[in-house]
Parts: C-alpha cells; structure tokens; sequence
C-alpha cells in the first residue's frame, strides 16, 4: 500500500468525569469515555430513534490530560483527534482480551472543549501548536479573521437596483 492513514474525529458528550492515573515516573494518563449519538425518524412507524455509540479515549500527552483533569465533567461536549489503537492483554483468569481505543499522544492530537454544561466556553488544545515548550499542549492561538470590506467601499460605481 502506498499510504495510510489512522485518524479518527470524534464530537461528543463525556459519560463520566475523566479518570486520570500516573505511571511509575509520574506522567499522568487520562481515561475519557466519549458518547456519540445519532437520530432519525423511522419510516414505517413515524417514530423518531437514537443510537448512541460509546468510545473509550485515552490520553497520554501530558498537556492534554492536564486540560481533561482541569476542565472536563460528565456531560461536557468535546471535539478530538486521535489515532485508533488496538491493545491485547490477559485477565486474571488467563482469557487474551482486546479493546480499540482512540488514543491522543504525540502530534496531531487535538482536544477541543466545546462549551456546554460547564458553562465555559471553548478552548482548542492541540499538541501540534506552536509553543515554546516541545511537546506540551497550549491553546492555538489563531490570527484575528479578516473581516470584508463594505460593498460601497469597494466600487461606488455600483447601481442599488439589485432585486434582492
């Protein structure tokens, strides 16, 4: 294959409060579970339906996870990239288990709040912004948008019989 690519998007709800843990040197981990849903109208009955699919997330950048512990609840709205891991391990009564999570380390992780309960607005934490510590995350700072020039600004010459 020429090429490929790992990435998911994910926009959703948290179910429950993030579960931060360290590892031996002190690094912290986060755990999120992240609820996606969508909805439709059954067409034989009428009736409107949701499906709701959980995703097990899990952060390893430090700068990240500082982000979830401080800022993110059950039921916050959350938008994140990540890459798609698979991990295989043995339960205490010898059965090989597996779990697919998204997994935000590295570059190109983006975890951005979307505002919601809280009541706080959005902040975007993405670990690929520019910043003077390598590889903590900080909010990306973007240029002002640009704003259009008005209409009569640009050509006085135009003619105000514009039907709409």
């Amino acid at each position: 294959m020429a090429g490929s690519v790992n990435k998911v998007i994910l926009v959703g709800n948290l179910g429950k409060d993030p579960e931060i843990r360290r590892t031996q040197d002190g690094r912290p981990i986060a755990n999120l579970s992240i609820a996606t849903s969508e909805t439709w109208r059954d067409k034989a009955t009428g009736e409107r339906k949701e499906k709701t699919e959980w995703h097990r997330v899990v952060i390893f950048n430090e700068g990240l996870c500082k982000v979830a512990e401080q800022y993110l609840k059950k039921g916050s709205t959350v938008y994140i990239e990540g890459a798609l891991q698979t991990r295989k391990w043995t339960d205490q009564s010898g059965v090989e288990k597996y779990s697919t999570e998204v997994v935000l380390q590295g570059f190109n992780s983006t975890l951005t709040m979307l505002g919601g309960r809280g009541g706080g607005g959005g902040g975007n934490f993405a670990d690929d912004a520019g910043g003077g510590d390598f590889g903590m995350s900080s909010p990306s700072s973007s240029p002002a948008p640009r704003r259009p020039m008005a209409a009569a600004s640009r050509n006085s010459d135009m003619d105000d019989d514009i039907p709409f």
